[in-house]
């Protein structure tokens, strides 16, 4: 969230940042009730005060006639202090749901376009594997192996469900230990937070309002998350924490949920888009400063693709263009692996930096050294999904007779070189 007093001192450079991530907010709009809150406001602030001065007077009042106009006068502007508590409650609730709208301000390196399909390609690694014989994509050969039943995940869970069976599992234990001493080395902390939240943290990381249709929710109204960064967020939520903790670096290990709303037959074969999966995350605060803020975002991203190439799985890294970036978004950059089956790059991971939007909605602060309260910077990089890291681990790694070679750092953590 932007502050308001930033919003009205730049409000031409607010209006380039709706343009540029493509929304619709009436920013001007948003003036107009914001003098109405501040007009309503003052005049409450102002009666408050009449309030305690008359307050002050009526004990020491000795004349009962000075008295009792004191009570008259203080019960009158009791009602008027109600009348404007009134007034300003659905001020305040058009304020409140106009602010949630204003998007984050890009940074100057973000460049314009609507979709993914303009995000700029900042670099390559890795040679595309050349098969001398006909690949399978993932469905084929997970099926030959017994690694994954969708047949019998749909008739449990329904359209885009699936188990992982056997190698298919722990395969997937696999990638979670040697991420999690991949990361740990890095000097997170391994976080496993809770995965139904209240709406509130959905607000303070931005996924809400905009994406409310791709989000679950309970018969309570509690949310599950898609992400543990919308957990992790809320861990220091209304508080002042030492400064001396920064940067602070978490990795959320969850099962996420995504209902996927607006991409019905999109991705539909295979485990690219499903509803359910598990997720390493990692999470940072720092110091309010936007030169710190770029330098960890980059050191986030490249940790994930040193976390890629030590697979050797052949990747892309792209800069998102501003109708590609979320509400909070400062900058992102996606990282997408080379797919065999479909001769495409798909994305793994997304490193974002966001300044202070969440940590404002979060109310997480810290105390600099000259005593000054300040809102704190946070940053999140996915470390890695599954099940969708299988789909490329899996095509790549495909043999000649039908096995599937496991990545050499994984084949400790897996118990064997192979499968089939």
């Amino acid at each position: 969230m932007l502050d308001i007093k930033f919003i009205r001192e730049n409000i031409d450079l607010v209006k380039l940042a709706v343009t540029k991530k493509k929304m619709t907010v009436d920013l001007d709009r948003l003036v107009q009730v914001d003098d109405s809150r501040r007009e309503v406001m003052q005049s409450l602030e102002e009666k408050r005060a009449e309030q305690n001065r008359i307050s002050d007077g009526i004990p020491t009042a000795t004349d009962q006639a000075v008295r009792q106009q004191l009570i008259t006068e203080m019960q009158a502007l009791k009602q008027e202090v109600q009348k404007n508590e009134e007034a300003l409650k659905p001020i305040m609730e058009q304020w409140q749901a106009l602010m949630l709208q204003v998007p984050n301000i890009p940074d100057m390196s973000v460049p314009d376009g609507d979709s993914d399909a303009d995000n700029e390609e900042m670099k390559t690694w890795g040679e595309k594997h050349k098969f001398d014989f006909e690949a399978k994509d993932h469905v084929e050969l997970m099926t030959k192996h017994k690694m994954v039943d969708f047949e019998r995940g749909t008739k449990v869970h329904g359209f885009r469900g699936y188990y992982l069976l056997g190698d298919g599992a722990k395969l997937s234990w696999a990638i979670w230990n040697y991420a999690n001493d991949f990361f740990q080395n890095k000097g997170f902390v391994p976080v496993i937070p809770p995965t139904i939240v209240r709406k509130s943290n959905l607000y303070g990381t931005g996924h809400l309002p905009n994406e409310a249709d791709d989000v679950y929710k309970t018969q309570d109204e509690d949310y599950l998350i898609g992400t543990s960064e919308v957990s992790v967020m809320g861990f220091y939520a209304d508080e002042i924490i030492d400064k001396g903790l920064f940067p602070v670096k978490f990795l959320g290990f969850s099962p996420c949920y995504r209902r996927e709303a607006g991409s019905h037959g999109k991705d539909t074969r295979g485990l690219i888009r499903v509803h359910e999966f598990y997720k390493l995350e990692q999470v940072m605060l720092c110091e309010a400063s936007h030169q710190v803020s770029v330098e960890w975002h980059e050191w986030l991203n490249r940790n994930t693709e040193e976390f890629i190439e030590s697979f050797g799985i052949p990747y892309r890294t792209v800069l998102n263009c501003g109708g590609d970036l979320g509400q909070g978004q400062v900058k992102k950059y996606d990282i997408e692996l080379w797919v065999p089956g479909e001769k495409t790059y798909r994305e793994i991971s997304s490193a974002s930096y966001f300044h202070d939007f969440q940590t404002r909605r979060f109310n997480i602060r810290y105390r600099e050294d000259d005593g000054k309260i300040r809102y704190a910077h946070s940053l999140n990089c996915t470390a890695i999904p599954t099940p969708r890291i299988l789909v490329s681990l899996i095509e790549n790694f495909q043999q000649a007779d039908g096995s599937i070679k496991i990545p050499e750092v994984l084949q400790k953590y897996f118990g064997k070189e192979q499968i089939g």
